[in-house]
């Protein structure tokens, strides 16, 4: 009878016991079912496996402030020196914006210093790199530049040794080099920059001090999470610029420069190699063309990016989106004044008919670009806009706007439905935001 009991009891316990496993299964199945049948697009999906938990520090910071709007603003605005990163991807037109920020005679501002980490930590993946890129933030923003030793190998630490130093303003001018004077408005001339003195780097820290407004350009910063512990930091007051450009424009123009950007395409692809699918695009099916597949996959990745930073600022706190501002491309260069007004009210900035005359002849040049993929030059606006129509294969548009939509339907460019005979005069206008 003691027997047949204790059956009973082990028998009800076991089955206790599976039934307590079972139900975290149900429920986690029923809240999936549930979230498929909300989604109401069915090519780009959301992919954006940091999205929750940047959202929740962001919001840890309110409640340390006890849910202020006022308090968290103030955290970032009650200092006098501002830092600024422009958050972009690779032919998207951050040179040129960044070029309006390096003419303004308050700004101090760097060209890629980030370009450091991805040459010498060649070929590590791109997401594994995203820490150290922060770190390199961290360090500048506060005009330490020590930072650049860990990259320099065997060079001595110089002004010469900064990337893309022939072309800024601070460096190649007055009290570091006698080429320019600070107040002039127009691109270095970089053959006489390549004839100043080379100075030592704690020269330029002792410079960047002086500045009250510190601009940093990068495309290799993968998603704005990344930024966002630099963003609560009251020591560095950062602020977010984010320039997005139509996908198919930048796709057009990744391609004439696939070979400039092959080597930053692998590393964009590597960070997805746990993914079946993007497995699949790190292995080009056509070998004699590996650097167009390169390219043309890294896209892909770029927009699912853009989606996972569209969504953080979505559900950010108040404070955060004070401190962001986007810009497409387009704006840009068809309205630069507004734009550039914009820009330099967000920036604590004043515009001066110097720099206007400036931005208004940069984009009233002639031609689409210039054969040198990342030479800063006067372009015709309304070409750069739209070369994409004449030179991209129905194919390939269609490829973007499949993986793209959703960024796209968010950025507000319209889908190219009209067929490819029709007038790229007679094409619908690009939507506002």
């Amino acid at each position: 009878m003691k027997r047949r009991l204790h059956k009973k009891y082990l028998i009800l316990i076991l089955a206790y016991s599976g039934l307590l496993l079972l139900i975290p299964y149900v429920l986690d199945y029923r809240d999936k079912s549930v979230q498929r049948a909300g989604q109401g697009f069915t090519q780009q999906q959301p992919r954006c496996p940091q999205l929750e938990h940047s959202v929740a520090l962001l919001w840890d910071n309110d409640e340390k402030v006890n849910g202020s709007d006022t308090a968290g603003s103030a955290v970032h605005r009650s200092q006098s020196r501002v830092n600024i990163y422009l958050h972009a991807t690779w032919r998207t037109g951050s040179s040129f914006l960044g070029e309006l920020f390096n003419q303004h005679p308050d700004v101090f501002y760097l060209y890629e210093p980030m370009w450091h980490i991805w040459q010498s930590l060649y070929p590590g993946d791109a997401d594994t790199l995203q820490g150290a890129v922060r770190d390199m933030l961290n360090s500048l923003y506060r005009c330490d530049f020590s930072v650049l030793k860990l990259y320099a190998g065997s060079q001595n630490l110089s002004t010469s040794f900064v990337f893309g130093w022939k072309m800024n303003k601070v460096i190649c001018s007055e009290p570091l080099c006698p080429a320019h004077k600070r107040s002039d408005i127009g691109l270095v001339d970089e053959e006489r920059c390549a004839k100043c003195q080379k100075r030592d780097i704690r020269e330029l820290e002792r410079e960047c001090k002086k500045y009250p407004v510190m601009v940093i350009k990068g495309v290799r910063v993968l998603d704005l999470s990344t930024l966002v512990p630099l963003m609560k930091d009251p020591a560095i007051n950062l602020q977010i610029i984010q320039l997005f450009r139509d996908p198919r424009a930048v796709h057009n123009s990744r391609l004439k420069s696939r070979q400039a950007l092959v080597r930053e395409s692998i590393q964009v692809l590597r960070s997805k190699k746990e993914s079946d699918k993007y497995k699949r695009l790190l292995s080009p099916v056509n070998r004699m063309n590996r650097a167009d597949s390169y390219v043309s996959s890294a896209m892909e990745l770029i927009c699912d990016n853009w989606l996972s930073d569209l969504m953080l600022e979505k559900n950010a706190p108040p404070w955060l989106k004070k401190n962001y501002l986007r810009v497409r491309y387009e704006d840009l260069v068809l309205h630069p004044l507004n734009e550039l007004h914009r820009l330099f009210s967000f920036s604590n900035l004043t515009s001066f008919p110097a720099l206007e005359r400036f931005a208004l002849n940069m984009t009233h040049g002639h031609g689409y670009s210039s054969d040198k993929p990342f030479l800063i030059s006067a372009r015709d606006a309304k070409e750069a806009i739209y070369a994409w129509r004449e030179r991209l294969s129905v194919e390939q548009v269609n490829q973007v706007e499949a993986y793209c939509s959703e960024v796209m339907r968010q950025l507000g460019y319209q889908k190219n439905s009209m067929d490819r005979a029709t007038s790229s005069a007679d094409a619908r206008p690009l939507t506002s935001i």
